[in-house]
């Protein structure tokens, strides 16, 4: 498989994609990880897990502790329904979590915008790579720094 794109642009759409990843996966979708994963959807950059609690105590009127959402951030990357960005730890919602590839993030240094796509030709060259080294890549993240078009212009 290429490069290819197919972001679900309908929140509700994305949100009920989550939820159903998630349970198919045989875990709950609970009322606090549909709040933060909703919170994640609503950011246009990355967002740290305290940006995330933060919106989150915001949403239910109490304070939300940043070590409770970095748990559920981490079964959210399990379950391919966020990307953690490693050179910002960050993360971003993952806008086709029924499909499985590994990262390739644009990471725009001006606006702190970060593209998510999808070249498995080029991942699985990394792993190849990797692979000739005597390296098992069990999760390759290539993130690529500079300046996005908006930006640019």
């Amino acid at each position: 498989m290429g490069t290819h794109h197919h972001p679900i642009n309908d929140t509700a759409a994305l949100k009920d994609a989550a939820r159903t990843q998630l349970i198919d996966r045989g875990e709950q979708w609970t009322e606090m990880r549909a709040t933060v994963f909703e919170a994640l959807a609503t950011f246009d950059s990355p967002a740290s897990a305290y940006d995330i609690a933060e919106e989150v105590s915001r949403r239910r009127g109490k304070r939300v502790a940043a070590n409770s959402v970095y748990r559920i951030l981490d079964l959210f990357v399990g379950a391919n329904l966020a990307r953690r960005v490693e050179s910002a730890n960050a993360y971003v919602a993952n806008e086709h979590p029924g499909c499985l590839h590994d990262c390739i993030f644009l990471i725009c240094d001006q606006c702190g915008k970060a593209t998510h796509i999808d070249d498995d030709r080029l991942t699985a060259e990394v792993r190849d790579v990797a692979s000739k080294a005597g390296f098992k890549a069990a999760r390759p993240v290539i993130e690529v720094r500079g300046r996005c078009g908006e930006c640019e212009r």
